[in-house]
């Protein structure tokens, strides 16, 4: 067995580097937080070839001594903790001393800093964790650390890195979160020698939500008005329930001035929206928390992006009432009952009022059928539908405005419309990829995105093309929609796009995203699309031949049936006739 040994400090500080650098937003985030700490007024960050060439960090905060600026690169060193009693009222965001000379330690590293009261800065510089002798500068007030060629001399590291791309979108991403966190900080990006955002300090939160995500959402905000309780202040904003999205990555909680995550918060969001919000979808929100430091620690994660509440319950009851009461109505205005509007004949809305649909059943004990009716009530003949291929039905009705009710030979047959339409856009999909047809829009939608959904599209963007889409970037996190699939007859192509975006992150475990086989590409493109088409009475027959002439009609692409049967014996059998 070998010996024992005491590990090289270069090496030390490589394994520490493991902890809390995977990738250069990690990096970004350990230096971000640090001019934070400082005071900083302006941060600036530039990067190249997604952070892995360079990394640029500039600030105007206090800067360091040449004393201190030698020590902050020693293992455990740090500024923020004196003594274990710390540890309970942590304030600050970057207090593990491992930063620096982990950093260092993997990369070629470069620091410049300065204090307002000294004539002349230092500069060191550290390659593959080899420091080299400090020396004196001329510089501005403040700190620029420069981090090159990142795990040059870890190769096992580097080779797990992700396209420069996506490693840039989490960079975008991280740098995002640190200024919603702190508006009255300014924010600048540089991505390749191009300005991605340039954000001027600002005291109004709302200015900076908006900045960050568009003005569609920011002109739907709902504030959040400081509310205070239960031992925390909570203040920010929502989004109504029409903005909300599959998973968390649009909810940005700030505890303290750091961005963490935490389920219990995610929980009272979605249960002060009381049911507005259909399952698996989560609002979109902004808050800010101050809570007492000895009430949290912020130590139980490596990379401090979660916390653990000593009292989680009166946390959730916090947050939770803060919102509801932001999401009473002001004034609760009487209802004025209006008759309904009347279209001229010819025009689309008469077409549209005249239009058969299928009705739910009637509770009448003199009517227990279910029968076919259109919205003025009238009763309208049961059709026998003679499909070309497959077996043949009777429509008898329906059922909670979801299912149609078929009489087959065998007995009753429940169609779910919906998962129908599923199979057969699949399948059109599948059969005819280079040829779908597209129809352009009169006017291009603009569409903003997080960054790393901006990049999941364009890396997907052929994908894209071969269900009939047409994207291009607009530059930034905006995606121009010129064109979409004809097929599937929707209006509302933002909306789909962003539901198809979702769909695919919370298939592919919140982000980590493999190239996408078409097939499996085409079975999240059917299902979106479904779910936005509707369907009437009158489209039941023609849809029934359609499926029927699809190679797997009785299933949806994910193996889910399109047609269940209780045959007459089971029937016979529930009514103990046998």
């Amino acid at each position: 067995m070998p010996t024992v040994e005491v590990m090289p400090e270069t090496l030390a500080s490589q394994v520490a580097a493991g902890e809390v650098i995977e990738r250069p937003a990690s990096v970004i985030k350990e230096l971000i937080e640090n001019s934070v700490d400082a005071g900083a007024r302006k941060i600036e960050v530039e990067i190249q070839r997604g952070g892995v060439a360079l990394i640029r960090v500039r600030d105007d905060g206090c800067g360091m001594s040449p004393k201190d600026a030698v020590k902050s690169l020693a293992r455990h060193a740090t500024s923020k903790l004196r003594t274990s009693d710390d540890l309970a009222r942590i304030l600050t965001l970057g207090f593990r001393g491992e930063a620096l000379p982990s950093i260092a330690s993997v990369s070629r590293f470069t620091m410049s800093t300065r204090e307002a009261d000294t004539v002349e800065g230092t500069e060191i510089r550290v390659d593959g964790g080899n420091l080299h002798e400090p020396r004196a500068i001329g510089c501005s007030v403040g700190t620029s650390i420069e981090v090159r060629d990142l795990f040059f001399n870890v190769p096992a590291r580097k080779k797990f890195l992700r396209a420069e791309t996506t490693e840039a979108a989490h960079v975008d991403h991280q740098i995002r979160l640190h200024a919603l966190c702190t508006p009255d900080v300014g924010w600048v990006l540089r991505k390749d020698g191009r300005v991605v955002f340039d954000l001027p300090a600002t005291k109004d939160r709302r200015v900076r939500i908006e900045a960050m995500t568009g003005t569609e959402s920011g002109r739907a905000l709902i504030e959040v008005p400081r509310w205070e309780g239960r031992g925390i202040v909570v203040e920010g904003a929502v989004l109504p329930a029409e903005f909300a999205r599959k998973g968390k990555k649009h909810q940005f909680v700030f505890l303290n001035g750091r961005p963490v995550e935490d389920a219990i918060i995610s929980r009272a969001l979605k249960e002060a929206f009381k049911g507005a919000l259909s399952e698996g979808m989560q609002p979109g929100a902004w808050l800010w928390l101050s809570l007492d430091p000895r009430e949290v620690d912020v130590n139980v994660h490596p990379a401090k992006r979660e916390v653990r509440f000593s009292n989680a319950a009166q946390v959730r009851l916090a947050i939770l009432e803060a919102v509801e009461i932001s999401l009473k109505p002001k004034e609760q205005a009487r209802p004025i009952l209006m008759p309904p509007p009347s279209f001229p004949e010819g025009t689309e809305k008469h077409r549209q009022e005249q239009s058969p649909v299928l009705a739910p059943a009637l509770k009448s004990a003199s009517s227990p059928r279910l029968v076919w009716r259109n919205e003025h009530q009238e009763e309208l003949p049961v059709s026998e539908l003679e499909v070309e291929e497959g077996p043949k039905f009777r429509v008898i009705g329906s059922l909670a405005d979801r299912y149609v009710l078929l009489e087959g030979e065998e007995g009753l047959v429940l169609l779910e419309p919906k998962v129908a339409q599923e199979r057969i856009i699949y399948e059109e999909l599948l059969d005819g990829k280079e040829e779908v047809e597209s129809q352009g829009l009169l006017v291009a939608e603009l569409l903003e995105l997080d960054a790393r959904d901006a990049d999941l599209l364009m890396r997907h963007q052929e994908h894209f093309e071969d269900a009939g889409f047409s994207l291009e970037s607009f530059g930034g996190q905006t995606i121009q929609i010129s064109s979409v699939p004809a097929f599937l007859k929707f209006q509302e192509s933002r909306k789909f796009l962003r539901e198809l975006v979702d769909s695919i992150l919370d298939h592919d475990a919140g982000g980590r995203v493999k190239r996408l086989a078409y097939e499996g590409f085409s079975a999240k493109v059917a299902k979106a699309g479904a779910a936005q088409m509707g369907w009437s009475s009158a489209e039941i027959d023609g849809l029934l031949k359609t499926l029927f002439l699809c190679d797997l009609p009785y299933c949806d692409p994910a193996g889910h049936p399109t047609l269940v049967q209780i045959s007459f014996q089971e029937l016979e059998r529930k009514f103990g006739r046998k």
